[in-house]
């Protein structure tokens, strides 16, 4: 069984790991471009990130899934990997960071 701090660090690597996966439309990090909506990790190590994409006909979805998935995987302690894709509510960019707002020139 992990303890809450291990479930935290958990959690923290995994943001990390998914402030290095990028839209492949728009060159930001998913992260930080609002996607992720929430991570969860649970005792037994599985990581359920609830997220959603720019738009509900992204051809790239497939994609960034499986990289997700891969590299989420990698996170140490992380047994499983379960994305839960969603669109509700829909992104918009007022769900990017402050700071990837001022880097795309839109403050």
């Amino acid at each position: 069984m992990t303890t809450p701090q291990e479930i935290i660090r958990m959690e923290e690597d995994i943001v990390l790991t998914l402030k290095n996966i990028y839209d492949p439309e728009i060159p930001v990090n998913i992260y930080d471009l609002g996607l992720i909506y929430e991570i969860d990790v649970e005792p037994d190590g599985v990581a359920n990130i609830r997220m959603t994409l720019t738009a509900p006909n992204c051809p790239m979805a497939d994609q960034l899934l499986e990289e997700i998935h891969e590299n989420v995987a990698k996170v140490k302690g992380v047994t499983a990997v379960n994305v839960i894709l969603t669109f509700e509510p829909p992104w918009d960019r007022s769900m990017m960071s402050e700071e990837t707002k001022l880097d795309l020139g839109l403050l």
